[in-house]
């Protein structure tokens, strides 16, 4: 039998190794810099911001292919530094491994402007002030072109005002390949403007114009640090209303910094397409981050809705490592798990708020509530005028144990008293510090709606909504502080899992102990449920134990069992809360004010949907034309 040799690999060296020409070189680099032309716009966008500018204009043809130029009013750059401005990894930003290490400019790896220019034809016209110019540039303006083999010509005088134009055309002329996987104009255009939004949210103190095909697109003045500036570019780039509908956030704990804003959960979206976050002002994507804000909405979002915000993260450039990927969309956190609880718990805080901005008290304690406003008779159109009770009168609500029994020792107390009576009966005046947010009540309609008048205008409760959110909020609170019951199964479950999966839930049995799951290993890949909490006896415990094994491996902590204990106290609540048609007195309307004045997250309930609204006075006004 002949001889069989190993395998033949030919003509593996039949081409020498050489090194590459450099312009094929920066054309390689394109295809993680430059994907499309929103692309080229975010990187020559940021080099201005570095640059100091105060104006970006940003002219697009055909989507950014025909021509896409970025003009700013920044620095400049001087005569003898514009070819070198088009050079592969050549930075004024970096200068050694230090600088890398605490990176606090947009860009820094001196790839972009090299790729670009080798994608397509590239001219860079600059101006520095007369005071930053050499005697070579005497003041002038300067341009240098990049030529179709990748070669930088001479720079040659031209006419520009003092800062920076990037004009470039034929995007992907010379690689047809990648030209051909474009999309229409239109949605070409539609990703770009999406990157000019993002940027112009991050920084309200540069003005920004867009134009798409010599049609004005965008046109937004700097805010200069003013407050109602600001607020009218988030109005403006995300629609109007969302500063009206959002809770302003700002949070600080050791070297971080959490502000802007978040918008209720009871006017969240179907989709995640107004979720903007950065980091030192960087607009990233990043897993950590949503994960953190995701757990934080966990109790105020239903049904797959999402959240919408505009939040900036400030941490030392240290403690975050920017220099990941070379489109700079991802960064990685050198304190990841202390980073994810100070996002997770200060947006959990301000959501607790809500709109109200309450400071939660323990269940049950209850202050003094203002009493009837006088009234008793019934009107028309199924209003009902609140009475004043000749005795004390209580809303009582039935509040689960943690066995899940219903108890009904707790209720709204109404202590009346003359002075009550005599706040009660004093028309509410526009701008008193005296009156409660949610002012006092003036009747029931159609038995589900409580109406009251505020300082700020008409109050209109959902009476079921705002009782059951009180309910779940004081069973979360009994069941927190320990009054947790453990149920024994009665045939343990056995779960088969991975050996990775059961040495971590291994490592995390005090935790799970505490929440009351008690899951012993038997082998290298067997797990045995023996205790749950009562509340979850009825649950489905191996899809629950495989979900918390996932949440464990990808994120280091999970939040299942808190979430599914949350689920069935929400539905405890709801069914001990006030039915529509019940008719209440308006002792018990103010008593159910005051409450939700008290609670956490009273703003939605536990469906997500709103628990109350306010009709300013500005808003009635309007509708009766009033002042026109």
């Amino acid at each position: 039998m002949p001889h069989t040799a190993g395998p033949v690999f030919i003509g593996v060296m039949s081409t020498p190794i050489r090194i590459l020409p450099s312009h094929l070189v920066n054309q390689i680099a394109a295809g993680e810099v430059v994907e499309r032309p929103a692309s080229v716009v975010k990187e020559l966008i940021e080099n201005s911001l570095d640059a100091g500018c105060g104006r970006i204009e940003i002219e697009v043809e055909q989507g950014g292919v025909k021509r896409l130029r970025v003009r700013d009013d920044g620095r400049g750059i001087p005569r003898d530094q514009l070819a070198l401005a088009l050079a592969r990894h050549a930075t004024s930003k970096v200068a050694d491994l230090a600088d890398l290490e605490a990176v606090a400019t947009l860009g820094f790896r001196g790839e972009a402007l090299p790729s670009i220019a080798s994608v397509s034809r590239l001219t860079l016209t600059s101006r520095t002030a007369l005071s930053e110019a050499s005697a070579c540039d005497e003041g002038r303006a300067w341009e240098v072109t990049v030529g179709a083999d990748g070669q930088i010509e001479d720079p040659r005088p031209a006419a520009h005002p003092v800062g920076t134009s990037v004009d470039l055309r034929d995007l992907f002329f010379n690689t047809p390949a990648r030209r051909k996987f474009l999309r229409s104009d239109k949605t070409e255009f539609g990703h770009l403007e999406q990157v000019v939004r993002r940027i112009a949210l991050a920084r309200p103190d540069i003005g920004f114009q867009l134009r798409h095909n010599g049609r004005p697109v965008l046109d937004l003045a700097a805010a200069n640090g003013d407050d109602a500036g600001i607020l009218s570019r988030l109005d403006r780039l995300l629609g109007n209303g969302f500063s009206a509908q959002s809770l302003a956030l700002d949070a600080s704990a050791v070297d971080l910094r959490l502000h802007g804003w978040v918008m209720r959960p009871a006017f969240s979206r179907s989709q995640a397409d107004q979720q903007f976050f950065y980091v030192n002002g960087r607009m990233v994507r990043d897993k950590l981050v949503t994960h953190a804000v995701r757990q934080a909405f966990s109790d105020v979002l239903h049904h797959g809705r999402h959240p919408a915000y505009v939040l900036f993260l400030e941490i030392p450039p240290r403690m975050v490592d920017v220099n990941v990927h070379p489109a700079k969309h991802e960064v990685r956190f050198r304190e990841g798990r202390q980073v994810h609880d100070f996002l997770f718990r200060s947006l959990q805080r301000r959501l607790s708020q809500g709109t109200l901005g309450v400071s939660p008290v323990s269940a049950g304690t209850f202050g003094a509530l203002p009493p009837s406003a006088g009234g008793g008779d019934q009107v028309a159109g199924h209003v009902r005028a609140a009475s004043r009770p000749s005795r004390p009168s209580t809303l009582s609500l039935g509040i689960g144990d943690a066995r899940g029994r219903y108890r009904t020792d707790q209720a709204f107390q109404q202590p009346p008293s003359d002075a009550d009576m005599a706040t009660a009966e004093t028309p509410v005046q526009k701008g008193d510090p005296d009156i409660p947010p949610l002012g006092y009540a003036l009747a029931q309609l159609n038995g589900v709606y409580l109406l009251a008048q505020s300082t700020d205008g008409l109050i209109v409760v959902d009476i079921h909504a705002a009782h059951e959110r009180i309910g779940y909020e004081r069973l979360k609170t009994a069941w927190k502080d320990g009054r947790l019951v453990r149920q024994p199964l009665l045939l343990p479950l056995t779960v088969q899992v991975s050996p990775r999966e059961a040495d971590l839930l291994e490592s995390q049995s005090p935790v799970l102990d505490r929440l009351g799951l008690t899951i012993d290993r038997l082998g290298v890949d067997t797990l045995v449920v023996r205790e749950v909490p009562a509340l979850l006896r009825q649950a489905d415990m191996e899809r629950l134990v495989r979900d918390l094994l996932a949440d464990l491996t990808e994120h280091g902590s999970s939040g299942r069992v808190e979430e599914a204990i949350d689920s069935v106290l929400a539905t405890m609540a709801c069914h001990g809360a006030v039915r529509a048609n019940r008719r209440l007195t308006l002792d018990e309307m103010n008593a159910l004010l005051r409450e939700m004045e008290r609670v956490e997250r009273i703003d939605q309930c536990n469906h997500g949907r709103p628990t109350w609204v306010r009709v300013s006075h500005g808003e009635l006004d309007r509708l009766f034309s009033r002042g026109r």
